[in-house]
């Protein structure tokens, strides 16, 4: 057999960008988010007289519609020692009434109203340090109003992540699954995002949470002064704060798809960039190691399309005993070769993280992201959808 090289230099160039793209890929895939995908929760479940009192704290603005559906799920929560801080951000709606009639009923919702904004602090950083000050207990678990606990076990769930040493615990939230193409590239986007900052944490180096299912101590809040190191940023009172305190020894990951706590997802494309824009305003914030993590892995998604595209269209490097017809199965099995790795992690994944019908538009989802994920960063240093 014959092999002939052609001295096409920007194939060949190419083609070791597609080989090395390859290789980070795969990486990513079995090294990293395999973490996740082949996850076990293997700690004991907490006896009633081991589990501390928690005071869940959220925030509120022009929420009254999710609150009503919200606070009555929280309150059935199997736990036994728990209060509600409920944070009314100036809302313009039925939420001030609301709150009060359910603390004349209600002992354990404990409502914090704001009548105004500070113009220093932006976004809910300030309603947020506002119900942690308010809160009773030390340990504080996180949601948002758009959430909702899937059965009554979710605090549990939260409390049970914690040891000795553990001082915060980096949960996640799956969007509900709704008809539709975005509700799909929502739940992929999150799914992927989590496998990203979850594995970090569980190979010992986390940099993020998200707000809707964290939880952290209230001592450990005020030992790092609260959001003050980046209170000039309208987001990041999650993942910023989170990437400040966490570290190898006191942070624990809750993975638990059969006591989550979903979210109503974005019911628009612009909502959605808005939203996506913001969370990667923060990213330039993260520590050298997660921005190195993250840019490695968008970019050699981003290349490895990039490069494969660009190999089918120009002259091959080389060929086969004279002729070209063996190069395009050659990329082909390498292209599915990567593509049967996502498939599979993502599927192991997905069923521990609650993403479930997305894997027959995975490889659609995934290059669509490949796209606009340099957009997104771009609109996140530009603080477009910050404000």
């Amino acid at each position: 057999m014959n092999i002939e090289f052609f001295y096409n230099r920007i194939s060949f160039i190419i083609l070791l960008v597609f080989g090395i793209t390859l290789v980070i890929q795969l990486i990513y895939h079995w090294g990293v988010f395999s973490k996740v995908a082949f996850y076990k929760n293997k700690r004991p479940h907490k006896f009633d007289s081991e589990l501390e009192p928690v005071s869940v704290v959220l925030c509120a603005r022009d929420a009254y519609e999710y609150l009503v559906e919200l606070v009555p799920v929280l309150l059935n929560q199997d736990y036994p020692d728990f209060e509600i801080v409920i944070v009314n951000d100036c809302s313009d709606d039925e939420t001030e009434e609301y709150l009060k009639d359910l603390e004349r009923r209600e002992p354990r919702i404990k409502p914090v109203q704001l009548k105004q904004h500070l113009n220093f602090f932006n976004g809910k950083k300030f309603p947020l340090s506002m119900g942690i000050k308010s809160a009773q207990n030390d340990l504080i678990v996180l949601t948002d109003c758009n959430c909702i606990p899937t059965n009554d076990q979710w605090l549990r769930s939260v409390v049970n992540c914690y040891g000795r040493s553990t001082e915060v615990v980096i949960g996640y939230s799956p969007y509900s699954q709704q008809k539709g193409l975005l509700n799909k590239l929502i739940r992929f986007d999150a799914v992927q995002n989590a496998l990203l900052y979850l594995s970090a944490a569980l190979n010992g180096h986390p940099y993020m949470g998200v707000g809707k299912n964290l939880s952290y101590r209230k001592e450990l809040f005020y030992r790092n002064k609260g959001f003050t190191s980046h209170y000039t940023t309208p987001v990041g009172d999650d993942d910023l704060f989170v990437s400040q305190v966490a570290t190898k020894k006191n942070t624990e990951v809750l993975i638990d798809p059969d006591n989550a706590i979903l979210t109503w997802p974005p019911q628009n494309f612009r909502q959605w960039m808005r939203q996506k824009s913001a969370r990667y305003s923060t990213v330039r914030h993260y520590n050298a190691r997660a921005r190195m993590m993250l840019s490695l892995f968008y970019a050699s998604q981003l290349l490895f399309y990039v490069s494969f595209i660009a190999l089918l269209c120009l002259k091959p490097a080389f060929a086969i005993v004279g002729g070209e017809v063996f190069y395009i199965p050659i990329l082909a099995f390498f292209f599915l070769l990567r593509f049967g790795t996502q498939l599979f992690i993502y599927n192991k994944a997905g069923k521990r993280l609650g993403g479930k019908g997305l894997l027959p538009g995975l490889i659609a989802y995934d290059f669509l992201f490949a796209i606009l994920s340099p957009w997104l960063r771009l609109m996140g240093r530009m603080k477009i959808g910050t404000e």
